[in-house]
């Protein structure tokens, strides 16, 4: 009688809630040409059955859009003991979601993919995925099915100097609550390309040394930074953001936050400069905001 097959499956929280999900042990691990060839093989059988399914679990099942194959999933050797979370970020692999499901026993690639079929149905028919890695270790067939985290695109300057803008304006022109402070409308701000100035240093800064503070490693303050791009103020302050995707994640983070919501409704300050950086080296892509406010001298 033959041996009954090993079964796992574990998940990856997504990516975005910066969640970890426990799995198998994870290591990044090159594998034998023939093992590749086999889970190629593995690859087209599951895009064929999502393309004609029939059934699951005893029950009619709808066809699905067929994985992208990716060679970055493919390269994981999962055991036991690590975090597949871990396991994609070496592979340099972005995952908005991701599971791996494990199967050991099946001498080839039909095997294993009736014993998915009966065990895994409704994971390999998912809308959830848009990718796929296969892989065969010896009699251990290895399936990581995922989404790919895509980053909207962000603004260039002309264009987040309009959207920032915009919204910052439309937020002060209703009164507002910033925690306990009330604010009555005020007034519209004016766009300062020497505050945006200011800021994209900043931001830049914090970037480049994966830090989130109003105040440099080297000591500068927001009033040093306005002086030193040449803004000639009265008044100053300054609000940062890190992580936010979007202007609208930005403004939205922002005014959630009592005291850099105050900020944005103090009506005291007329002009606004702004700018954001992402450091191209750094694992997650972190994004970082500085907002700068000011009232200029002699008005």
């Amino acid at each position: 009688m033959p041996a009954l097959p090993s079964l796992s499956s574990t998940r990856a929280a997504p990516a975005a809630r910066l969640s970890v999900a426990l799995l198998s042990c994870a290591a990044l691990l090159s594998t034998p040409r023939a093992g590749a060839r086999e889970g190629e093989e593995l690859a087209g059988l599951i895009n064929a059955y999502r393309a004609a399914p029939a059934t699951c679990a005893g029950r009619p099942a709808a066809a699905a859009a067929p994985l992208t194959p990716e060679a970055a999933l493919s390269s994981l050797r999962i055991g036991v003991g690590t975090f597949l979370e871990s396991a994609l970020r070496k592979a340099g692999y972005a995952a908005a979601q991701a599971e791996a499901i494990s199967v050991t026993g099946p001498e080839d690639a039909e095997a294993a993919m009736t014993v998915l079929r009966e065990r895994y149905c409704g994971k390999l028919l998912s809308g959830e995925f848009s990718a796929i890695g296969t892989a065969r270790h010896g009699k251990e067939w290895q399936v990581v099915l995922a989404r790919p985290l895509v980053f909207p695109a962000l603004p260039d300057a002309a264009r987040l100097s309009q959207e920032l803008l915009s919204l910052v304006n439309q937020a002060r022109a209703r009164p507002r609550s910033c925690g306990a402070q009330g604010f009555g409308a005020a007034p519209p701000l004016a766009w300062s390309d020497t505050l945006a100035t200011a800021a994209l240093g900043h931001s830049k800064d914090m970037a480049e040394k994966h830090y989130f503070n109003h105040k440099e490693p080297g000591g500068s303050d927001p009033a040093t930074r306005a002086t030193r791009a040449g803004y000639r103020w009265t008044r100053i302050s300054e609000n940062i953001a890190s992580g936010q995707r979007t202007v609208e994640e930005a403004v939205a983070a922002w005014l959630d936050s009592p005291g850099h919501c105050a900020n944005i409704m103090n009506p005291a300050m007329t002009e606004m400069g702004a700018a954001y950086a992402v450091n191209p080296a750094s694992e997650n892509h972190t994004t970082y905001w500085t907002q700068m406010f000011g009232k200029p001298a002699g008005r």
